[in-house]
């Protein structure tokens, strides 16, 4: 298959710039991958879509204020009070790989090499509270970062960090930000980006689910730097992902092997989560899941046989984006990319919001 035979059009007044008013409120748009039939419902329906027995698994992944400002610290002689923000590198942390390093995504790429010290400051301050040195280059804009050591550096960042909203969010990112783009779950911090599958659940939903006989359990992947880059190969079969770190936890692989063993559905909260347990079953190899950490770069197309996952509540995605062929993978292995297709665009012609701050879509 082409990439190409996953575009479709959308409308651009359609992207969601801005989470909805209240957390939960979204609208849910519910396919039969059976039958073929979609129903418009919200998202506060899901406690009584889900049956008694049902496990859902969430990704409790937290996300970093990972978007920083430097300056090049070989211009700062120039300078005779706070850097130039006319003149500042965006540096997005995409992934750390020790305790001082970082993959990261920096533009304007093309000057920064090798060698280069990037200075990152706070609002009108002079003396910088993180520096750090260029290690690697790649194509891109791929940079591998280290920075000084600093007693603390999540609090640094946390103090000059912006949340990573992603480019088709044409705004800046605000204060509420920090809240909304949090899931009300997430503990594990380290991702570049918000698994937004998780975005609609409030606290009273997730209670509600409990309630009704749902068994919750997570699973964490940190949101790398796939996320971010667009695909730029012509065809499924030379698709590469960057790989990202996750953590399968003891009660969640005894939770999964024994619905597995019962026959319970299994339903993951998001594309992050449905690739973290069908990568971890394909290790497992048909034997039972154990606890563990790792790194997954699995890509799920049409075809793929899901081993764990079957059911998936995801937001609606990019036009030719590997989420998209995910959930077409999900929805059937003959004719999933037409019923995804076809479901867009009836949340088009009835207006629901896409992409991260957007409404949402579960697939039974």
């Amino acid at each position: 298959m082409r990439v190409t035979d996953f575009h479709f059009d959308l409308p651009e007044e359609l992207i969601a710039q801005s989470p909805p008013a209240i957390r939960g409120s979204s609208r849910m748009l519910l396919l039969d991958r059976n039958t073929g039939h979609h129903h418009d419902l919200f998202f506060r329906n899901l406690p009584k879509i889900l049956r008694p027995g049902d496990l859902l698994i969430l990704n409790d992944s937290r996300v970093l204020p990972a978007r920083l400002y430097a300056t090049r610290a070989r211009s700062q002689h120039t300078q005779t009070s706070s850097p130039d923000p006319a003149g500042r590198i965006e540096v997005l942390l995409t992934q750390q790989l020790a305790p001082n390093d970082w993959a990261a995504l920096v533009r304007p790429s093309r000057k920064i090499q090798p060698g280069e010290r990037l200075l990152f400051h706070a609002p009108n301050k002079p003396e910088p509270l993180l520096e750090a040195e260029i290690l690697t280059a790649s194509d891109f804009g791929e940079r591998t970062l280290r920075f000084t050591p600093t007693q603390d550096f999540y609090a640094i960042l946390n103090k000059i960090g912006h949340m990573p909203l992603p480019p088709y969010i044409r705004r800046n990112d605000n204060p509420e930000d920090r809240d909304r783009y949090q899931t009300v779950f997430s503990h594990e911090i380290g991702s570049a980006a918000a698994p937004t599958a998780g975005l609609h659940f409030t606290p009273e939903i997730l209670a509600q689910l409990k309630q009704n006989g749902i068994q919750i359990e997570t699973i964490t992947l940190h949101v790398g730097l796939g996320t971010f880059q667009p695909v730029r190969a012509k065809d499924l079969a030379d698709i590469q992902l960057h790989a990202e770190h996750y953590t399968l936890p003891a009660a969640t692989a005894e939770a999964i092997n024994t619905a597995l063993a019962e026959g319970r559905r299994i339903i993951a909260a998001g594309t992050t989560t449905t690739r973290t347990l069908e990568h971890c079953a394909q290790i497992a190899a048909e034997k039972p899941l154990e606890p563990h950490s790792g790194e997954t770069s699995i890509f799920l197309s049409p075809g793929h046989n899901f081993q764990i996952v079957s059911g998936l509540l995801t937001n609606f995605h990019l036009p030719q984006s590997t989420l998209l062929m995910l959930v077409s993978a999900f929805a059937g292995s003959e004719r999933g990319r037409e019923l995804v297709l076809a479901s867009y665009a009836h949340a088009i012609r009835e207006r629901y919001r896409f992409f991260s701050y957007g409404d949402c879509m579960l697939i039974l």
